[in-house]
């Protein structure tokens, strides 16, 4: 059934469903993921019938590529190019597993070259300064602390902290379970200090957010509910800003944190990749230009032959 918010002409949206149906229910995608490439598809699929396509079976590689480009002439970023023209091949390929096309009409498609981000990351102080902002004993104040001394002890995705439930926790052995990317469960430890604050606020400051509808979430708001990814948001820029922190502070940057100061304390990339929940190695080396890169800088500002 075509959803209500397709953009996609009548002659494509049947396939583009059954598409976005496959890959939620067999390949296990997000829904946030599930919602990109619905609106890449139809973005592509307006496209092709204002050229003149008929639909999927009909469309032609030139066509594909002259989407393309036409994508790179709207100035999309690699990123979102890359993304676009990977949601099209993954339903190219889809329409021959279906046998609605006998052959592959993006595979001629180049793959946009995209730069290598350095992620953002804090110092082991400026995280140390962060964390100390939830004082006291409020219900909230505990909350917030046990979410960012988890969020760096463990380098939890924010949708996966805010998804965490009760069950999933294991404060006596130090370790939880998460179900990232694709429902793939991992098990990622949790350090001492994470599981003092989290002790803490399981014993002092939940019971107290408590209401008669709370289910297992783990981290709850004022109502009683779970915190949302963009309560999370908020709660680790509050913090950052009151911590002083000029940086522009995102709750990612304590994902990158914990990976960038495991990686520095000589922690194997392999486990990191497995804490981290990577699916590929490729994905965690970006940690490794992260600390030559503090190298140079320390040397720049500290090294006496570099002063003005």
């Amino acid at each position: 059934m075509r959803h209500a918010t397709s953009q996609a002409p009548a002659a494509f949206a049947g396939d583009i469903e059954a598409f976005l149906g496959f890959i939620a229910l067999e390949r296990g995608l997000s829904a946030h993921t599930v919602a990109a490439y619905r609106r890449d598809l139809d973005q592509a699929a307006v496209f092709l019938a204002r050229v003149g396509v008929a639909g999927w079976a009909a469309v032609s590689g030139a066509q594909a590529a002259e989407w393309a480009h036409s994508l790179t002439v709207a100035h999309y970023t690699p990123a979102s190019l890359a993304r676009k023209l990977s949601a099209l091949r993954m339903l190219a390929r889809f329409l021959v597993r279906e046998r609605v096309r006998d052959d592959d009409f993006t595979a001629l498609l180049g793959t946009p070259r995209r730069a290598r981000r350095i992620p953002h990351t804090l110092t082991v102080e400026e995280v140390a300064r962060l964390i100390a902002m939830p004082a006291g004993g409020d219900p909230r104040a505990l909350r917030d602390r046990a979410l960012l001394e988890l969020f760096y002890s463990s380098g939890l995705r924010v949708s996966e902290l805010a998804a965490l439930t009760l069950s999933q926790i294991d404060l006596e052995r130090g370790f939880l379970r998460v179900f990232g990317k694709g429902a793939k469960e991992r098990v990622v430890p949790v350090g001492g200090k994470a599981c003092e604050a989290l002790a803490t606020y399981l014993t002092a400051g939940r019971p107290a957010l408590v209401r008669p509808h709370t289910g297992g979430v783990f981290f709850l708001n004022h109502r009683g509910r779970g915190l949302s990814r963009v309560a999370l948001w908020m709660i680790v820029k509050a913090h950052a800003r009151r911590a002083g922190l000029a940086k522009n502070v995102k709750p990612h940057a304590l994902r990158h944190s914990f990976a960038t100061h495991l990686l520095a304390g000589g922690a194997d990339l392999r486990a990191i990749q497995e804490m981290l929940g990577h699916a590929s190695i490729s994905t965690t080396q970006i940690y490794t230009a992260v600390e030559p890169q503090r190298l140079v800088e320390q040397h720049a500002k500290f090294h006496p032959r570099n002063r003005k």
